[in-house]
């Protein structure tokens, strides 16, 4: 298997080499035998090829970089004015049980010489997002991707999600949601600067 800390470009879903060496088809055939279903009815013969093409999307983040997801699209700051970009989606599976949680992301920092294009960070959301997480990990690492690539004066991640593993499963409470928080800089020293941030994504 490729080493994770050596990321290479994004590959296509279904582009298995790129990926991963090993298929995970007869993984996913002894799973669902031994959750007592015939494999081989109608319904279920071509799942286990369609299961390891969603995980392998699902978890496409190992092979994504965020320097070439960046690409280059940082430019000269014009202003120091808070930029706030709200409501990102994310869709991430919980490392503990392999289950979804999903949610938004919202994203400010104050440039200090450089501002980055708004579409990249919905891109390094989900270089984080697309891996088996847990959701306080991947909204650190979301700003510390965004710290190293913008060096902004301030900078704030804020994560909202809902977690099936407690939805579904566990204590079943399905109007249940986790937010986390990073925040660098001016929002972190300021309160003033938190407050304005936090009252813009309400």
């Amino acid at each position: 298997m490729r080493d994770p800390s050596h990321p290479v470009n994004p590959a296509a879903p279904d582009d298995f080499d790129e990926v991963g060496d090993t298929t995970l088809e007869p993984v996913v055939t002894d799973l669902i035998t031994g959750l007592g279903e015939d494999v081989s009815r109608e319904g279920l013969v071509a799942t286990p090829g369609r299961v390891e093409r969603s995980l392998r999307f699902l978890t496409s983040g190992y092979q994504a970089s965020v320097d070439d997801v960046v690409n280059g699209a940082l430019f000269d700051a014009e202003g120091s004015e808070m930029v706030v970009v709200k409501d990102i989606e994310f869709y991430s599976l919980c490392e503990h049980h392999m289950l979804p949680f999903f949610g938004h992301a919202h994203i400010a920092y104050i440039p200090d010489r450089t501002i980055l294009g708004l579409s990249k960070f919905a891109r390094v959301v989900d270089v984080f997002a697309r891996r088996m997480q847990v959701q306080e990990r991947m909204t650190l690492q979301i700003a510390d991707a965004l710290e190293a690539a913008l060096r902004p004066t301030g900078l704030a991640v804020v994560t909202e999600a809902s977690h099936l593993c407690m939805m579904m499963r566990g204590v079943e409470k399905q109007g249940s949601s986790t937010r986390t928080t990073a925040m660098r800089g001016a929002f972190r020293d300021d309160p003033r600067t938190r407050q304005e941030f936090l009252e813009a994504i309400r």
